[in-house]
């Protein structure tokens, strides 16, 4: 009698659990195509699920923000030869986060360098949140993250975290402005599954992102002597002139003419004193992703020359964005403006 009681109360465990999973797939307020996977429907009560809607997975800003931090982090991690391919795969057991969080901060945890089973992946996020939310927390962030959704490969999530961590430790990236995406809310009340679409943002304006910053001199500039705009932007064009006047070119215009990348090439071989060889870029650009290539290529070229990565990101110079162009020449301008 026993064995048929454990036998039929197991039945009844899996019609619930399919019933809940068929509630979930049904629901009104769940969008078409969203993928539910067994893991999503058995949650205890009042607790609740969030998953990344389909739609949104292929927004190109979204994309573009996911291709900004993985850059990032494979630069900052370089040197443990970390490379980051998927934040979902490479980032939820909390090896990564715990190599990034120590490589921003200078700071050790103490931590299993290698852990393989889920109890101790679980452990070493648990250390490495609490550093960062500890860190975070009296600066006002909103903590979106945890230990179950990172190591769930909750992308949002995780977003959430490398954004965060971005903007406190002022990376030198250009965050794509205005990124939304929505996500699917699973919650259970008395027993029922309830859905809801909610949208998430993830990054506001540069502006609002940069006032996290410690501003540096141009951006004071900008903001509080407008007027001495056109000032800089002569010195600027003085300045650049008296460099690539020796290979008999001339700028009258900061923001279109380097807009591809070529003029910043030349500029910084004559300003260190080398000759770029012309395999290493495009001379005559044709396409967006070839001036991209070039912009990227003269970062390099001020990094190797002992600058800081540029805040500003290549396609936001390739884009004419004003701001962005004169802030990297600005940047040179500063270093080199007693070089002959």
């Amino acid at each position: 009698m026993a064995g048929l009681l454990c036998g039929t109360k197991s039945k009844k465990q899996v019609s619930d659990l399919h019933e809940e999973g068929k509630n979930a797939i049904n629901a009104p307020m769940l969008p078409t195509g969203t993928d539910i996977h067994p893991e999503d429907t058995l949650l205890e009560e009042n607790a609740e699920r969030i998953m990344l809607d389909p739609t949104s997975r292929e927004n190109l800003k979204f994309k573009d923000l996911l291709k900004v931090l993985i850059d990032w982090i494979n630069s900052e991690l370089e040197e443990d030869r970390i490379i980051v391919k998927d934040l979902e795969e490479d980032c939820y057991d909390g090896q990564v986060l715990q190599k990034l969080f120590e490589k921003l901060s200078g700071r050790k945890l103490n931590v299993a360098e290698v852990t393989q089973s889920e109890i101790g992946q679980k452990q070493k996020l648990q250390t490495v949140l609490e550093a960062v939310n500890e860190l975070l927390r009296p600066h006002g962030w909103t903590i979106e993250w945890s230990v179950d959704s990172i190591h769930s490969k909750n992308l949002v999530a995780i977003v959430y975290l490398l954004v965060a961590l971005a903007m406190h430790f002022q990376a030198p990236i250009r965050l794509p402005e205005h990124v939304s995406v929505k996500v699917v809310v699973v919650k259970k009340r008395e027993g029922i599954l309830q859905t809801a679409l909610v949208t998430k943002e993830l990054t506001s304006t540069t502006e609002m992102m940069m006032g996290r910053f410690e501003r540096d001199a141009f951006d004071t500039l900008l903001d509080h002597a407008p007027d001495k705009l056109n000032v800089v932007k002569t010195s600027l064009i003085t300045f650049v002139n008296k460099h690539l006047n020796k290979l008999n070119l001339e700028v009258t215009e900061l923001e279109s003419q380097f807009a591809d990348g070529v003029y910043l090439i030349l500029l910084m071989g004559l300003l260190e004193d080398y000759f770029v060889p012309l395999y290493n870029f495009f001379l005559t650009p044709e396409n967006f992703e070839q001036k991209v290539h070039n912009v990227a290529f003269a970062f390099e070229l001020m990094q190797d020359g002992g600058l800081k990565k540029p805040k500003a990101r290549p396609e936001d110079v390739v884009n004419l964005n004003l701001k962005s162009t004169l802030r990297v020449l600005y940047n040179l301008f500063t270093n080199y403006k007693n070089s002959e």
